[in-house]
């Protein structure tokens, strides 16, 4: 498995601050729609693959709002989604201050066509979780740069595939952890990076859980419904609606989060959000822990079988301790020698269907002079976004790193991943981050990866046997 990746973390961060005075990281390899002859008329030209309950309350609306893009096209396999999709994009242009002409979305029923039109320059992908990895691959080898919704892939090998193609590729990237782009999730890293709260020791983090249940009966397949691409990699099993999604019109949290062969639960949903922040103030953006531990409790009726309370205990080399427990205030609090910070989304909810959880004070801390520190000049700043799709449009046409990088986003989802490990294990596990596998551990490394089931999953792309 090759685990290298071309910049240290300190090197990012240099990067990141060089960027900002203009110096070129990435190749200055613009898309033709954005340097086209008649520039700056031109837009970034995107297609949405995913048209469901994130893809309409947040990616699709978050893209159109800027004027630097035109969302060109539109994907789903299923039509009655497909549809509402492309008129959604045609009447929120028609609707916008300024806009010229209508404009019209072509709408494809199957990913692999979108990536062959030529008029669109980068995609944004909103599907389940079993099926981040292959379209994201997919793109990068058309070329394409990419937006994907968290959590980066559903095992580890997938990751580490996904962060070295997008990377070798030169593709302009962003996932959707959206916390990197709020103003108190940057400080409170800063702070703790700074030495505000002192040596730092423990960080804890609340995620909330998802309730059991759903019906198991087979249904009909819904004939606006391509149920067999929708299992991608994933095993052949029956149709039912509490799989899948609702095939009413409203977009009400689906089935497939609750079922671990498409989604592993809240250690992701929720964990990748939080663990990204975590691993950004800790220090530890490009590495992972080197000892995890869990325990959870797991529904045995019902269809929804992904995890119900847990504890996690992950161990870093720098000696501070990452516990993710149910029962803590849904947030991530920083513990130092001298004092802790907390921080959290607060009252905020990204779409009208998350689930309901206490969140506490955005930004709090054990002394409010804390949150009061400046962080000067010649102290650490970290790369800074305040709307997380304009980053990454702007880093499609500067070809700088967008705020999250592939290597990022892989290594906080593939700490969710250990804790899912852990949980079904029951056990503690030793882990090398550098070559990103158990020590001694058979049984624990058979879970790093999943069987792909032909002709989808990222084997066929890479022309694996």
């Amino acid at each position: 498995m090759n685990t290298s990746f071309p910049v240290s973390r300190r090197q990012f961060l240099q990067a990141s601050l060089a960027a900002t005075a203009g110096a070129a990281v990435f190749p200055t390899i613009v898309p033709a729609s954005v340097l086209g002859a008649d520039a700056p008329s031109k837009k970034i030209q995107v297609g949405q693959i995913g048209c469901g309950r994130i893809a309409l309350g947040m990616d699709l609306p978050g893209i159109i709002k800027h004027d630097i893009a035109r969302v060109v096209a539109v994907c789903d396999l299923d039509s009655k989604r497909l549809a509402n999709a492309r008129k959604f994009v045609e009447d929120a242009y028609a609707k916008k201050p300024g806009s010229a002409k209508a404009v019209a979305v072509n709408a494809y029923g199957n990913y692999r066509e979108l990536l062959k039109d030529p008029q669109v320059d980068a995609v944004a992908i909103s599907t389940p979780d079993h099926w981040h990895s292959e379209p994201i691959i997919a793109a990068a080898l058309a070329g394409k740069d990419i937006y994907v919704q968290k959590p980066l892939t559903m095992t580890l090998v997938e990751g580490r595939a996904v962060s070295d193609i997008v990377r070798a590729r030169k593709r302009a990237f962003q996932i959707g952890s959206q916390q990197r782009s709020g103003t108190q999730f940057r400080l409170a890293c800063e702070l703790v990076r700074n030495g505000r709260i002192g040596k730092l020791r423990r960080v804890e983090i609340g995620l909330p859980v998802d309730p059991a249940g759903g019906r198991t009966e087979e249904m009909p397949v819904p004939p606006n419904l391509d149920y067999d691409q929708w299992l991608g990699c994933t095993p052949k099993v029956p149709y039912t609606e509490d799989r899948v999604h609702s095939q009413r019109t409203t977009f009400e949290r689906p089935g497939w989060l609750r079922i671990d062969s498409y989604c592993l639960g809240m250690i992701t949903g929720w964990g990748s959000h939080h663990v990204d922040i975590a691993h950004w103030g800790m220090g530890t953006e490009f590495t992972g822990p080197i000892a995890i531990e869990g325990k959870a409790e797991f529904p045995t009726e019902g269809l929804w079988n992904v995890h119900g309370p847990y504890h996690i205990e992950a161990r870093y080399a720098n000696g501070v301790l990452m516990v993710i427990d149910n029962t803590f205030p849904n947030g991530v609090k920083f513990e130092g020698e001298n004092g802790w910070i907390f921080v959290s989304r607060g009252s905020a909810k990204v779409t009208a269907s998350d689930p309901a959880t206490a969140f506490g004070k955005a930004l709090d801390a054990s002394d409010p002079k804390i949150l009061n520190s400046k962080i000067g000049p010649n102290e650490l700043h970290l790369p800074r976004s305040e709307d997380h799709h304009l980053n990454w449009l702007q880093s499609i046409q500067t070809r700088q790193p967008a705020v999250t990088t592939p290597e990022e986003a892989h290594r906080s989802t593939s700490a969710c991943i250990l804790g899912w490990i852990a949980m079904k294990l029951g056990r503690r596990l030793r882990w090398n981050p550098e070559q990103e596998t158990f020590v001694d551990d058979p049984q624990a490394t058979a879970l790093l990866s999943r069987t792909q089931r032909a002709p989808y999953g990222i084997d066929r792309l890479l022309k694996k046997p």
